[in-house]
């Protein structure tokens, strides 16, 4: 197994997901004028949706080193940051409520991140790399703090997905952080439910697989073609592993980057701005489904980093998976090939 790039040759891909991050921008920005239109109320709502974790507070100071950059001689305060930000963004199964619950999420408690990506923006916000962590990776998952107080013990060969399991944010935070040496500015969390209404607002999107799928587990049968699907069935689509290639959750990366080309397309072809019930709806879907660090808790930060990213043009924009080969304790699991691992993570400090 190796690190796969999943741009075309023609740049296509990057650009849709370049436009995906400055039309998250745009929405924020949408939102904020709904709330200065409706008194506040808008604004308010959709900014107390947001929740979020201290995860700088629960870490400390034992941690990788901030990306430094020395600033211009000439900078100005109106020009863009010049420092590199590191963002964790993670997709997870939370068997929280019942809406998430009825989307696969189970009767038990507590959750996982079946969906894990470091996406690393260099300083000027001119070009970003995505780096996709398989939820079967096997890893050193360190000691971490629990909200309760004490702590999780230290793991050998635990699964990767395991530390949300064990300590939610922080605990995933600080593995990434042990396993890339790499500090993690920001955490961005979507759940079940929220995944499902932000495709429903955009009115579903139109997928072509390549194969038949039929997975028990996600409850989807697919044949394989072109279809159009609602929120309920993308999520599905996006969880899906056991019914198609080998089974493996290089696989369901495969499937999740696919779907994202999807969502793009919708987005890119739907303008929310010329109608104020969508761009809501949107809004609404995108900020309920949120969990942030505190630093990226309010529509006006958020809004902040979307405007910070309008000049990321389609070129330069890296889609890559971490490099991994096939575990010699158990062939259903993966742990990081070296030194090709070490290698991408050195790249972006």
């Amino acid at each position: 197994m190796t690190g796969r790039d999943e741009n075309g040759d023609d740049g296509r891909r990057v650009g849709r997901r370049s436009r995906v991050l400055k039309t998250a921008g745009l929405v924020l920005a949408g939102a904020l004028v709904l709330g200065a239109g409706s008194a506040g109320w808008a604004y308010w709502h959709l900014n107390g949706n947001i929740k979020s974790v201290d995860i700088n507070n629960a870490l400390g100071d034992n941690r990788p080193a901030k990306s430094v950059t020395t600033p211009s001689a000439s900078a100005s305060a109106s020009e863009l940051p010049t420092e590199a930000l590191n963002i964790l963004v993670l997709g997870s199964d939370s068997r929280s409520g019942d809406e998430n619950q009825a989307l696969g999420g189970g009767s038990s408690t507590g959750a996982r991140s079946d969906t894990a990506m470091v996406v690393h923006i260099d300083a000027g916000r001119t070009s970003a790399t995505v780096v996709s962590i398989p939820r079967d990776t096997l890893v050193t998952r360190p000691s971490c703090p629990l909200p309760s107080g004490g702590s999780t013990e230290v793991a050998y060969s635990a699964m990767f997905n395991s530390a949300y399991s064990v300590g939610g944010p922080v605990c995933a935070v600080k593995t990434v952080e042990s396993l890339t040496d790499v500090r993690m500015d920001h955490y961005i969390e979507i759940d079940f439910s929220g995944f499902a209404k932000l495709v429903d607002a955009l009115g579903g999107v139109t997928v072509t697989t390549d194969e038949d799928i039929d997975d028990e587990d996600s409850h989807l049968t697919l044949e394989a073609g072109t279809h159009h699907l609602d929120g309920e069935t993308a999520l599905a689509l996006a969880r899906t592993r056991h019914g198609i290639g080998d089974g493996s959750d290089l696989g369901r990366i495969g499937l999740q980057q696919k779907l994202v080309k999807a969502l793009l397309e919708q987005i890119s072809s739907t303008d929310l701005l010329t109608d104020p019930t969508q761009l809501y709806e949107v809004a609404d879907a995108v900020t309920g489904s949120l969990t942030t660090d505190t630093g990226l808790d309010s529509l006006s930060e958020l809004m902040s980093l979307g405007e910070s990213l309008k000049g990321l043009s389609a070129g330069e924009v890296k889609t890559v998976t971490m490099p991994v080969v096939t575990a010699a304790s158990d062939a259903n699991r993966v742990v990081a090939r070296e030194p090709e691992a070490g290698e991408l993570w050195e790249s972006l400090r």
